[in-house]
């Protein structure tokens, strides 16, 4: 089996969201794109790399500019110069139709990014230290020149077929333990052979709790890693054809529920009582799409309600979604579609609204936040908007606009609201306020470059609106973790404080020497720390005062297993219960003894 080729996403800092004032100088322009083929059809999927000028589709979405790369490899951003997002008129109105062409398929796509981005690494977790080589033959290679930068992306020429069976069925749940058991001791945990991660542990450092190593056969083109979630004494995760739950203090599978069909889609996060609903493919060819839904309970394994997801109409592409939980509410995210079903027994709740503009995301949590795309009479200068709607009834709760052309990206909170748009090269925060009327926009100070995670660097299409890392906001102030600086002897970055009344930076907090760190939520009151492993150091968890300051370690994990816990690729992390989680989010390998040889989750604790 072979792993995927690298692919790597624009360079640089968001840009400032701000009106310039009158004769104020523009940010220099990199030298001109070399434009790409045209590509076939209205609405074509355009390939990673493509300048936004060619996209041939309304709606289809924009190549995201200015998104921080992979360490080393920061570019220019963009600063208060540029124009920012917002609409002349911000604040709750109802929709209003416009004239619009001809209707076509792909209208409404959800928002693409590249391939890999946004690095330093996966959803929740460091950098990857792995650096898988960029494949140039199969996969077409592009260069681009981004804000002043240039990368290489590639696209496509990956072959491989994913095993066929002959049916598809429904999930079959199974308490028997896999071969992949931990016992608790630190000592390899899955099938054995590695020495005692704990041998040398210092004061002060938490002990590896368990490590486990691969047990599933992938397909030669490996598995997105779904979760993990907490529910309980569990922990869960997904991958390929199965959901399993693990025992949070030893590592012991608990039980496996086996899918009949790949996992194709999930939300971030489960309901507060520990239930959730996956996408799964309606079969094992080529042709399958995600077009079912499967409800498990995480805490015992045991699957609820399954059912196909409702089409809106010949134009209903299901190939890829995204999920997306609220309350009770699960809601499904796609091609200028969507649907939402209660979670505990499957009912349809509301589905496609009326209009002009329709839902291809959602955010969920706290609130259910809604983004959009709208038809408008030209290709190229979208509209998109952002919504709360009612979790029980979809109702519009407010509506905002963002200025024709900027694309709703990411939410990187829900309360406070903080959304992420792009528009060509360009990349703007703003913040709402609860009645959906514009806030402030956050605007960085020159020089600064950030790197929020949002996503599996293998995922494309189907992205979810939410589930960033590197970012996390209180009721006035949104934090976010810089681009690492590699110009000196070791990477290290800061958390900067933005005020959401203002948009302004209010202090800048240092990770602690030669480390870099990620925040992954509030926890307490405070900024809680993912912080990342160094040369012969270990990574941990802590947490920074709403003030700045110093980072206050909370877990520091063992230097004796650094080189395994920076070894995970696109790394996410998780910490419940005074006990942190390091996950691969995708498991691939060259050949079967390699793959089963793969270690995809440790725990560390006191």
């Amino acid at each position: 089996m072979t792993q995927p080729p690298s692919q790597q996403p624009p360079q640089g800092g968001f840009g400032a969201p701000q009106e310039p004032p009158p004769g104020s100088p523009q940010p220099p322009q990199g030298p001109p794109q070399t434009p790409p083929p045209a590509q076939p059809g209205y609405g074509y999927p355009q390939a990673p790399g493509q300048p936004p000028g060619q996209a041939p589709g309304y709606g289809y979405p924009q190549q995201p500019g200015q998104q921080p790369g992979p360490y080393g490899q920061q570019q220019p951003g963009l600063y208060a110069q540029q124009p920012g997002p917002y609409a002349q008129q911000p604040g709750p109105y109802a929709q209003q139709p416009g004239p619009y062409g001809q209707q076509q398929p792909g209208y409404g796509y959800p928002q693409q990014q590249y391939p890999g981005a946004p690095a330093p690494s996966g959803p929740g977790g460091g950098p990857s230290k792995r650096k898988p080589a960029i494949i140039i033959g199969a996969a077409a290679a592009a260069l681009l020149v981004i804000g002043g930068g240039i990368f290489v992306a590639t696209s496509g020429g990956d072959d491989d077929k994913k095993p066929v069976a002959e049916k598809s069925g429904d999930a079959k749940p199974s308490s028997s333990p896999s071969i992949n058991e931990g016992n608790g001791n630190g000592d390899g945990s899955g099938r054995g052979g590695d020495d005692d991660l704990n041998a040398g542990r210092k004061a002060g450092e938490a002990k590896v709790l368990w490590l486990q190593k691969n047990d599933i056969d992938l397909p030669r083109n490996g598995s997105d890693v779904y979760g993990p979630w907490v529910a309980g004494d569990t922990i869960v995760r997904g991958m390929y054809r199965s959901v399993s739950g693990y025992s949070v203090a030893d590592g012991k599978q608990k039980w496996t529920l086996k899918l009949p069909a790949d996992l194709c889609a999930a939300p971030s996060q489960p309901t507060a009582n520990g239930k959730i609903v996956i996408g799964v493919k309606n079969g094992t060819t080529d042709k399958a799409n995600c077009a079912d839904l499967q409800m498990i309970d995480l805490a015992t394994g045991k699957a609820g309600w399954k059912k196909s997801i409702k089409k809106n109409g010949t134009w209903d592409f299901l190939s890829d979604i995204s999920l997306a939980i609220s309350g009770d509410t699960v809601t499904v995210g796609r091609t200028g579609n969507s649907n939402a079903y209660r979670v505990s027994d499957g009912k349809e709740l509301f589905g496609k609204p009326s209009g002009n503009c329709q839902p291809f995301a959602f955010a969920g949590g706290a609130k259910l936040i809604a983004a959009s795309s709208c038809r408008t009479d030209d290709v190229n200068n979208p509209q998109h908007q952002i919504q709360q709607l009612d979790p029980n009834t979809g109702k519009a709760m407010w509506t905002y606009r963002p200025k024709r052309g900027w694309e709703i990206d990411k939410v990187y909170s829900v309360s406070p609201l903080v959304v992420s748009l792009k528009k060509d090269k360009e990349w703007s925060i703003l913040a709402l306020k609860e009645n959906g009327s514009l806030r402030t926009g956050i605007t960085s100070d020159k020089g600064d470059k950030f790197a929020p995670d949002c996503g599996s660097a293998f995922a494309i299409f189907g992205k979810s609106l939410d589930g960033c890392t590197g970012v996390a906001a209180d009721a006035n102030t949104f934090y976010m973790a810089t681009a690492p600086d590699s110009s000196g002897s070791a990477r290290t970055n800061k958390v900067v404080a933005f005020d959401l009344n203002t948009g302004k930076s209010k202090w800048k907090a240092a990770a602690p020497a030669e480390r870099t760190v990620k925040p992954l939520r509030m926890e307490g009151g405070n900024v809680l720390l993912y912080v990342e492993t160094a040369y012969e150091k270990g990574g941990g968890i802590a947490t920074l005062a709403p003030t700045g300051g110093t980072p206050r370690m909370l877990l520091q994990h063992p230097a004796s297993a650094s080189m395994i816990e920076r070894g995970f690729y696109n790394t996410k992390v998780l910490y419940a219960g005074g006990r942190s989680f390091i996950a691969s989010g995708r498991v691939s390998a060259r050949n079967d003894k390699e793959e089963l040889e793969t270690k995809t989750m440790m725990a560390f604790g006191n």
